[in-house]
């Protein structure tokens, strides 16, 4: 079970760290305008917006690794659900508002996670 915990809490963090870099980095690029569906123009028009939102898929991403790294199991515990609830409820809502295929991608892992985390603490 924490295999497969580990495994996909380790999902979430690649996740949003190719999201921030994209994000980010590469939100005017061929590669970004192309994931995201932007034309040139309004990925120019959007880039500052984007930044920022890179920089918060890049935090939840670093509050996970953080947790992996605290010598103090219940501090990491309350660090992994904290940043995995933060995780699926943006997936839930980025499936609502935007695309559904972010619940699945961005949602759906970080709250399977947390369901089996709490499960196996329980």
């Amino acid at each position: 079970m924490n295999i497969l915990i580990t495994s996909l809490i380790v999902y979430v963090i690649v996740f949003h760290v190719w999201a921030m870099v994209l994000e980010m980095f590469l939100w005017t690029k061929p590669l970004g305008r192309k994931t995201f569906g932007l034309s040139k123009d309004d990925a120019e028009t959007s880039k500052t917006l984007a930044a920022n939102q890179g920089l918060y898929n890049g935090f939840l991403a670093a509050g996970l690794v953080l947790s992996f790294f605290v010598a103090n199991t219940d501090t990491a515990f309350t660090l992994k659900v904290f940043f995995l609830a933060c995780v699926a409820l943006a997936g839930l809502y980025g499936g609502i508002t935007a695309k559904m295929s972010i619940l699945f991608m961005q949602g759906l892992p970080a709250m399977i996670a947390l369901a089996l985390l709490l499960f196996a603490q329980g």
